[in-house]
């Protein structure tokens, strides 16, 4: 039903309320070395899973150090033996690579690059120099995994808390069972300090739960018979019993983990060109490498092959991209982590980028800015008791799951079990239509009945509170004036935008009067009331035309078209309906207006710190590039500048999972 309010918004169960998200590539390619895109997969970053590494590291300590340490330089055969021991160790993972994607090709890769300096630097008897750089080349992989699958435990920890067993109340006994074996209309118990497995009703009369893990707050909330528990929350105190609504793998906790993996999977522009870069820039470099070595002989008159062979292997070494392949992704990774605990969902790292383009942000009205939680003020019976007008409202209306509906409903209380109800139609930015006994209701706004004809007083368009306007057989009987609350953090969120750069618009099916109100009380200075869907559509391709990047946030299934029509599309997750989830592109869990601006900050910081890597890693590698090209730069110094940058990068990434928006 639509009201003077707003399109519907549909509070749902959990199994429907959150993403069936967007289909996601996430096959993993077992001969790419840096697949670090998705969740899972396999995690050997652990010592014991490098003994060889630590083992040939061992080896090279211990041979400098003799060298160095003691001047005691062995033998050339000895010591190609005991350095070719250390290399095998160290690189035989990125020669095995190296040789593999040769096979099907690909040529210009940095293992290729790393198998050539290295094996290179053997040939011409620079031995500790060429097992130092495949053995330090090992030791930036491995802290490069090891950054990349703590951001990805990191927000598997933070969201995948279902328990592996569930307490199941069958035929007046407890049974502990898996929860993927629970039916739908059982009832299960949870225990306090328990987590809930499974979505569905409380029926207890009340209890108190921790939602952390949906919302990104932990502060506790009190839930009284009837209303919806999801996994994932806490109880707190006193036992609790909760009729199962939805199965396991349709749970709330587990949407948004699937959508939390698929974000991971669908990459941002700055990744796709860094992706596209790499794959121009390798060869470019390799061709470099050789012209480093064989050109000067054209130019020089005391040209020395293997002193511009080793040159080139150090420009070899230096040019290897790992540093802004891995680093980048971890910065996402971050952006998505640090946004999934403050209780806001993107559906890919591209929309972290998205955020950061944006100057206008639209919004819906109720559910909102507004808390969509109406409560019944005053009933205006004409020619029908006043008791029988809410009865007969009251029955068309449970037929919707508008938050207005539900409070005229409630209102009624049982009375609306006597009625009953046929040929029910909802009339979209309308209303509802039906018939009771043989009676044509209306109930909706005032639209509703400017379309059927039919006459009302003039007045009620001069009442500021939203109304539920009725008519019976085409002729007005009465209306129900309703109150709704404005969020605690609306004008707080407004303010924030504001201070941002960031236009307010407010678009609402609404009426003008009421919108207006709403408005003023926010701080939002352009607001838009009795708007259709398609009337939200055409304001929005206006601002679009201006060349404006939009955000639109909405909970109505009727928002949707907007959400779908935005640069960023923002659903309000807790009440939010399901097409409108479905369609966003960023679900704020909590419902909290301010949430829109921390995306928005979350975006610029992973933004920020990305462009940072990028910058640090071109032009530390371009000094090291023409410093070895000259002659100045060794072996040593390339090795540890290329591992030293992506360090630096991984380090610098890795701040974004520890700030707070």
């Amino acid at each position: 039903m639509d009201h003077n309010n707003e399109e519907h918004t549909t509070e749902k169960t959990s199994a429907q309320a959150i993403v069936k998200t967007m289909d996601s590539n996430k096959t993993h390619n077992a001969d790419d070395g840096h697949n670090h895109d998705e969740i899972d997969g396999e995690e050997k970053t652990g010592w014991k899973s490098h003994w060889d590494l630590l083992l040939a590291l061992l080896i090279l300590a211990v041979l400098l150090i003799l060298e160095y340490g003691f001047k005691i330089e062995l033998p050339k055969i000895p010591s190609l033996i005991i350095n070719g021991i250390a290399y095998i160790l160290a690189g035989r993972k990125v020669l095995d690579l190296a040789f593999r994607k040769s096979k099907r090709g690909d040529i210009f890769n940095e293992f290729v690059l790393m198998s050539v300096a290295t094996i290179g630097a053997l040939v011409i008897g620079e031995y500790e120099e060429g097992v130092a750089v495949m053995v330090f080349y090992q030791v930036g992989e491995w802290f490069q995994d090891a950054a990349v699958n703590n951001a990805k435990r990191s927000i598997k920890a933070l969201l995948d808390i279902r328990p592996d067993e569930v307490t199941v109340l069958r035929n007046g006994l407890t049974t502990v069972i898996d929860p993927s074996q629970v039916a739908l209309g059982e009832t299960i118990q949870i225990k306090p300090g328990e987590k809930v497995a499974l979505d569905g009703e409380l029926v207890s009369e009340n209890a108190s739960f921790n939602t952390a893990a949906l919302t990104g707050e932990s502060k506790p909330g009190t839930k009284n018979k009837g209303e919806m528990i999801f996994a994932g929350m806490i109880n707190l105190n006193t036992v609790a019993d909760v009729k199962v609504n939805a199965l396991f793998n349709n749970s709330k906790l587990s949407k948004i983990l699937e959508m939390v993996q698929d974000a991971t999977a669908r990459k941002s522009q700055t990744q796709l060109f860094i992706s596209r870069f790499a794959k121009v820039y390798t060869p470019i470099v390799f061709f470099l490498a050789v012209a480093v070595c064989f050109v000067p002989y054209f130019f020089a008159d005391d040209y020395n092959f293997q002193t511009w062979f080793y040159r080139a292997l150090v420009f070899l070494v230096i040019s290897c991209p790992c540093a802004l392949v891995v680093s980048i992704p971890l910065g996402y990774f971050g952006g998505i982590g640090l946004a999934s605990r403050s209780g806001i969902l993107f559906k890919g790292g591209n929309f972290l980028d998205v955020m950061t383009k944006v100057n206008v942000v639209v919004m819906d009205k109720t559910g909102t800015l507004t808390k969509g939680v109406f409560k019944v003020q005053q009933v205006v019976a004409n020619n029908i008791d006043e008791k029988e007008l809410i009865k007969l409202t009251a029955a068309l209306e449970k037929n919707s799951t508008h938050p207005i509906a539900k409070a005229v409903t409630e209102y009624a209380g049982d009375t609306i079990n006597e009625v009953k109800v046929e040929n029910v139609e909802e009339i979209s930015g309308h209303g509802l239509k039906g018939k009771i006994d043989g009676k044509e209701i209306l109930a909706g706004n005032v639209k509703l009945l400017k379309k059927f004809n039919i006459a009302f007083p003039a007045e009620i368009e001069k009442i500021v509170d939203t109304i539920v306007v009725v008519a019976i057989n085409n002729q007005y009987a009465g209306h129900i004036t309703m109150g709704d609350e404005i969020k605690e953090d609306a004008v707080q969120a407004i303010k924030d935008m504001h201070s941002l750069n960031i236009k307010t618009v407010m678009l609402s099916g609404d009426k003008q009067s009421v919108v207006d109100v709403v408005a003023k009380q926010v701080g939002i200075g352009e607001a838009y009331g009795d708007l259709l869907p398609e009337g939200k559509v055409e304001k929005l391709q206006q601002l679009k035309n201006a060349g404006k990047h939009i955000a639109f946030a909405g909970d109505g299934v009727n928002d949707a078209p907007v959400v779908a029509l935005a640069d960023a599309g923002i659903a309000m997750g807790g009440l939010g309906s399901d097409a409108t989830i479905e369609t966003a592109d960023i679900v704020i869990q909590n419902d909290q207006p301010s949430k829109i601006v921390s995306a928005i900050k979350i975006g610029k910081i992973t933004r920020h710190i990305v462009w940072q890597n990028i910058t640090m890693a071109m032009v530390i590698k371009v000094i090291v590039l023409i410093l070895g090209a000259g002659g100045i730069a060794t072996l040593w110094e390339a090795v540890i500048a290329d591992v030293g940058v992506a360090l630096l990068a991984i380090l610098n990434a890795v701040r974004i999972q520890r700030m707070k928006v």
